[in-house]
Protein backbone atom coordinates (compact mmCIF):
# COMPACT_ATOMS: atom_id res chain seq x y z
CA UNK A 1 0.00 0.00 0.00
CA UNK A 2 1.40 3.40 -0.89
CA UNK A 3 1.80 6.15 1.72
CA UNK A 4 -1.12 8.30 0.65
CA UNK A 5 -3.40 5.28 0.36
CA UNK A 6 -2.53 4.42 3.98
CA UNK A 7 -3.45 7.98 5.01
CA UNK A 8 -6.79 7.73 3.23
CA UNK A 9 -7.57 4.25 4.60
CA UNK A 10 -6.53 4.93 8.20
CA UNK A 11 -9.58 5.06 10.43
CA UNK A 12 -10.44 4.53 14.07
CA UNK A 13 -11.87 1.05 14.55
CA UNK A 14 -13.78 0.33 17.75
CA UNK A 15 -15.28 -3.05 16.93
CA UNK A 16 -14.16 -6.61 17.52
CA UNK A 17 -11.16 -8.12 15.78
CA UNK A 18 -11.00 -11.41 13.89
CA UNK A 19 -8.93 -14.25 15.27
CA UNK A 20 -5.95 -13.41 13.04
CA UNK A 21 -2.60 -12.98 14.77
CA UNK A 22 -0.25 -10.06 14.26
CA UNK A 23 3.12 -11.65 13.44
CA UNK A 24 5.93 -10.39 15.63
CA UNK A 25 7.94 -9.23 12.61
CA UNK A 26 5.05 -6.96 11.55
CA UNK A 27 4.53 -5.76 15.13
CA UNK A 28 8.24 -4.93 15.25
CA UNK A 29 8.00 -2.90 12.03
CA UNK A 30 4.98 -1.01 13.37
CA UNK A 31 6.87 -0.10 16.55
CA UNK A 32 9.93 0.86 14.47
CA UNK A 33 7.68 3.35 12.63
CA UNK A 34 6.97 4.92 16.03
CA UNK A 35 10.64 4.96 16.94
CA UNK A 36 11.44 6.79 13.68
CA UNK A 37 9.00 9.63 14.43
CA UNK A 38 10.38 13.09 15.10
CA UNK A 39 10.75 14.24 18.69
CA UNK A 40 11.55 17.55 20.33
CA UNK A 41 15.30 18.18 20.43
CA UNK A 42 15.65 14.56 19.26
CA UNK A 43 15.25 13.50 22.89
CA UNK A 44 13.07 10.52 21.89
CA UNK A 45 10.89 10.67 24.99
CA UNK A 46 8.36 7.96 23.99
CA UNK A 47 9.11 4.30 24.59
CA UNK A 48 6.91 1.39 23.58
CA UNK A 49 5.73 -1.91 24.96
CA UNK A 50 4.46 -4.27 22.27
CA UNK A 51 2.17 -6.87 23.81
CA UNK A 52 1.38 -10.11 22.00
CA UNK A 53 1.24 -12.54 24.93
CA UNK A 54 -2.39 -13.73 25.25
CA UNK A 55 -2.20 -13.72 29.07
CA UNK A 56 -1.02 -10.10 29.19
CA UNK A 57 -3.60 -9.10 26.55
CA UNK A 58 -6.29 -10.65 28.75
CA UNK A 59 -5.11 -8.64 31.78
CA UNK A 60 -5.24 -5.42 29.74
CA UNK A 61 -8.75 -6.31 28.54
CA UNK A 62 -9.86 -6.78 32.14
CA UNK A 63 -8.80 -3.20 32.85
CA UNK A 64 -10.21 -1.80 29.58
CA UNK A 65 -13.17 -4.09 28.76
CA UNK A 66 -14.09 -2.67 25.36
CA UNK A 67 -14.45 -4.77 22.18
CA UNK A 68 -11.14 -3.72 20.64
CA UNK A 69 -9.18 -4.58 23.78
CA UNK A 70 -11.07 -7.79 24.47
CA UNK A 71 -10.32 -9.14 20.99
CA UNK A 72 -7.00 -7.45 20.15
CA UNK A 73 -4.28 -9.76 18.90
CA UNK A 74 -1.64 -7.23 19.94
CA UNK A 75 -1.45 -3.95 21.81
CA UNK A 76 1.18 -1.26 21.57
CA UNK A 77 1.53 0.94 24.61
CA UNK A 78 3.20 4.31 24.20
CA UNK A 79 5.04 5.15 27.40
CA UNK A 80 5.96 8.78 27.99
CA UNK A 81 8.88 10.35 29.74
CA UNK A 82 7.59 13.82 30.64
CA UNK A 83 10.98 15.32 31.52
CA UNK A 84 11.77 18.79 30.18
CA UNK A 85 13.88 18.66 27.01
CA UNK A 86 14.14 22.33 26.08
CA UNK A 87 14.73 24.73 28.96
CA UNK A 88 11.89 23.78 31.33
CA UNK A 89 9.48 22.57 28.62
CA UNK A 90 8.38 18.99 28.10
CA UNK A 91 7.12 17.91 24.69
CA UNK A 92 6.10 14.37 25.58
CA UNK A 93 2.54 14.79 24.29
CA UNK A 94 3.74 16.00 20.91
CA UNK A 95 6.41 13.30 20.75
CA UNK A 96 3.89 10.57 21.57
CA UNK A 97 1.38 11.94 19.06
CA UNK A 98 3.94 11.88 16.24
CA UNK A 99 5.01 8.34 17.11
CA UNK A 100 1.46 7.03 17.38
CA UNK A 101 0.43 8.54 14.04
CA UNK A 102 3.42 6.85 12.38
CA UNK A 103 2.37 3.54 13.93
CA UNK A 104 -1.27 3.98 12.89
CA UNK A 105 -0.19 4.56 9.30
CA UNK A 106 2.17 1.58 9.40
CA UNK A 107 -0.41 -0.83 10.80
CA UNK A 108 -2.93 0.41 8.23
CA UNK A 109 -0.40 -0.24 5.46
CA UNK A 110 -0.09 -3.83 6.74
CA UNK A 111 -3.90 -4.23 6.61
CA UNK A 112 -4.55 -4.01 10.36
CA UNK A 113 -6.79 -1.63 12.27
CA UNK A 114 -6.66 0.13 15.63
CA UNK A 115 -8.02 2.99 17.65
CA UNK A 116 -6.01 5.60 19.55
CA UNK A 117 -6.93 5.16 23.22
CA UNK A 118 -5.97 7.81 25.71
CA UNK A 119 -9.16 9.19 27.26
CA UNK A 120 -9.95 5.87 28.91
CA UNK A 121 -6.48 5.90 30.47
CA UNK A 122 -7.20 9.15 32.29
CA UNK A 123 -9.83 7.89 34.73
CA UNK A 124 -10.16 5.30 37.47
CA UNK A 125 -6.37 4.80 37.64
CA UNK A 126 -6.50 2.88 34.33
CA UNK A 127 -3.09 4.12 33.12
CA UNK A 128 -1.54 3.20 36.45
CA UNK A 129 -3.15 -0.26 36.39
CA UNK A 130 -1.82 -0.88 32.87
CA UNK A 131 1.60 0.37 34.04
CA UNK A 132 1.52 -2.17 36.87
CA UNK A 133 0.65 -5.02 34.49
CA UNK A 134 3.51 -4.05 32.16
CA UNK A 135 5.98 -3.24 34.94
CA UNK A 136 6.51 0.32 33.69
CA UNK A 137 9.15 2.03 35.86
CA UNK A 138 8.31 4.92 38.17
CA UNK A 139 8.64 8.28 36.49
CA UNK A 140 7.18 7.01 33.21
CA UNK A 141 3.51 7.20 32.25
CA UNK A 142 1.25 5.09 30.06
CA UNK A 143 0.13 7.73 27.57
CA UNK A 144 -1.56 5.98 24.63
CA UNK A 145 -2.69 2.44 23.92
CA UNK A 146 -3.23 0.94 20.45
CA UNK A 147 -5.19 -2.34 20.30
CA UNK A 148 -4.40 -4.02 16.97
CA UNK A 149 -6.08 -6.65 14.85
CA UNK A 150 -7.97 -7.47 11.67
CA UNK A 151 -11.43 -5.89 11.86
CA UNK A 152 -14.39 -8.27 11.94
CA UNK A 153 -16.82 -5.68 10.63
CA UNK A 154 -16.76 -2.91 8.07
CA UNK A 155 -14.88 0.20 9.06
CA UNK A 156 -17.01 3.30 8.81
CA UNK A 157 -14.80 6.31 8.21
CA UNK A 158 -15.71 9.68 9.60
CA UNK A 159 -15.98 12.36 6.98
CA UNK A 160 -13.49 15.17 6.71
CA UNK A 161 -14.22 18.78 5.96
CA UNK A 162 -12.98 19.88 2.52
CA UNK A 163 -9.60 21.53 2.09
CA UNK A 164 -11.18 24.99 1.71
CA UNK A 165 -12.76 24.78 5.17
CA UNK A 166 -9.57 23.69 6.91
CA UNK A 167 -6.67 25.22 5.03
CA UNK A 168 -5.62 28.25 3.04
CA UNK A 169 -2.55 29.70 1.41
CA UNK A 170 -0.65 32.75 2.65
CA UNK A 171 -3.37 34.25 4.90
CA UNK A 172 -6.31 32.97 6.95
Amino acid sequence: MDFFEAIVKRACYRGEFNDVPVPREILTKIVEAGILAPSACNQQTPSFVAVDDPDVLKKIAEVIPIPTCKTAKAVIVCVADDRPVFNDISFYKEDCAAAVENMLLALTAFGYSSVWLDGVLRRDQVAERIADILKIPAGKRVQILLPIGMPSSEIVKSGRLPFEKRASFNVW
